[in-house]
């Protein structure tokens, strides 16, 4: 039988690796080629899997990290920031990692939560109508006109954190496009008579992805009296030491941004088009709880460290850790979660990133209910963002791990693919015996 390895054997095996000389394998800020690690080095077939997708055209470049609770035990950078044009990925490259602030917010409401400002069974502030008096769509009549009614329970904090409230995205939920749909072929008098935005279910009965926690951003800027990004940074960023995190990007973080990519029918890329200066600190910006965020490999990787480790990082702590238990304990009972269809092909492919496991979803994270071969624990918890960024946090095995690239669409093939050999390099690196 195999045996997983254990907090000491990590530790063990990281000692080990960093006498040796192979773990800081990129030098932060540095636009030099990175230091292959030694063809002895337990993560060499890491090196070698990536650089492959990088070389082959399968990805335009990667920065790939993974830590344990006592720091970082790899770390590589692979090919371009822009496909074919350079400059070379870099430990500081910045991303848009778009849907992984979901994390951020959820975190930032968790702290009113712990302060006694904000209750999970309670229902959220009364913000908007869309959570006061919401909705719910009850199917349609025979010219197509939605049929909505009240909800049969009332909407908490907890489902919306969970994603469980039923706020879906029309890129993953039929039923939603088709609602909109319809209310764009009602003349504006009658349109005005039906909420832009309704539940598609009943809170509690089933779990969608959708902008559940863009709601929550606006709850958390209401209760703290803060703008989001400002909330964020002072709650968040800059106690952890989070420099690259922000919704907004200065001149130099533009300067080390990676371009987008489009993954074409015959499986190329192509790089698009950098985002508009508006981008840019300096223009008038508001901000979304559920997406819209810019990070680095290296300053996600310090969030998930600091709740791989309960949520304290070198003398800092962010939330307390019966907070940080609950973020990753099943929030949603029976409710089976993180499978999605799509309805936009080129923006996302469907997801189900572990067939044949069963998903849950606890605050924050999704979470998988049994052991990924060669990979992750049980329990282990993860989500992403659009553009093909992801992270993990296994606390049975105490590794929590960033792959950071730049493509559409979501659930990127490729890209998966490469996730995964990193995945499994990782866990063969710190398994003993």
């Amino acid at each position: 039988m195999t045996r997983h390895a254990s907090r000491r054997d990590i530790l063990k095996t990281t000692a080990t690796l960093a006498a040796a000389g192979v773990l800081a394998t990129s030098r932060a800020g540095s636009g030099g080629a990175r230091e292959a690690a030694p063809a002895a080095s337990p993560f060499h077939h890491i090196d070698t899997a990536l650089r492959a997708a990088t070389t082959s055209g399968e990805l335009p470049g990667i920065v790939a990290m993974a830590a344990n609770d006592s720091g970082i035990v790899y770390e590589g950078t692979f090919g371009e920031r822009r496909f074919r044009e350079g400059p070379a990925m870099t430990r500081d490259t910045v991303f848009r990692v778009a849907s992984m602030v979901k994390l951020i917010t959820s975190v930032a409401a968790l702290q009113l939560v712990e302060q006694g400002k904000l209750s999970l069974d309670a229902p959220p502030p009364d913000i908007d109508p869309a959570l006061s008096a919401p909705q719910v769509l009850d199917g349609f009549d025979g010219a197509g006109k939605p049929h909505l009614r009240p909800p049969r329970r009332p909407l908490l904090l907890r489902h919306l954190l969970t994603h469980t409230a039923g706020f879906t995205y029309r890129l993953w939920d039929a039923e939603e496009l088709r609602y909109l749909q319809a209310l764009d072929k009602l003349t504006a008098a009658e349109r005005g008579k039906f909420p832009r935005t309704a539940l598609m279910f009943d809170p509690g009965e089933r779990w969608q992805y959708g902008p559940n926690i863009d709601w929550v951003g606006k709850i958390v800027e209401q209760v703290s009296g803060e703008p989001l990004d400002l909330h964020y940074r002072k709650s968040i960023f800059e106690p952890l030491g989070m420099k690259d995190t922000a919704f907004v990007v200065s001149s130099e973080q533009r300067g080390r941004e990676a371009s987008g990519h489009r993954r074409l029918p015959d499986g190329t890329l192509k790089a698009e088009p950098m985002e508009h200066e508006s981008k840019l600190q300096g223009v008038p910006h508001t901000f979304s709880g559920g997406g819209g965020i810019y990070s680095t490999a290296p300053d996600y990787l310090t969030l998930a460290r600091a709740l791989l480790r309960g949520g304290e990082l070198d003398g800092t702590r962010i939330l307390r850790p019966e907070t940080v238990a609950l973020m990753g304990q099943n929030q949603i009972g029976r409710v089976e979660a993180g499978i999605l269809k799509t309805t936009a092909p080129g923006l996302s492919n469907d997801v189900d990133f572990f067939p044949g496991i069963s998903l849950k979803w606890g605050y924050g994270h999704m979470i998988n209910m049994q052991p990924v071969p060669e990979g992750r624990s049980a329990g282990s918890l993860t989500w992403a963002g659009i553009y093909n960024t992801y992270y993990w946090i296994d606390p049975k095995k105490h590794v929590a791990a960033v792959f950071m690239t730049q493509v559409l669409p979501f659930a990127d093939h490729p890209a998966l693919q490469v996730y995964r050999q990193f995945e499994r390099g990782i866990y063969a690196a710190v398994k003993t015996g």
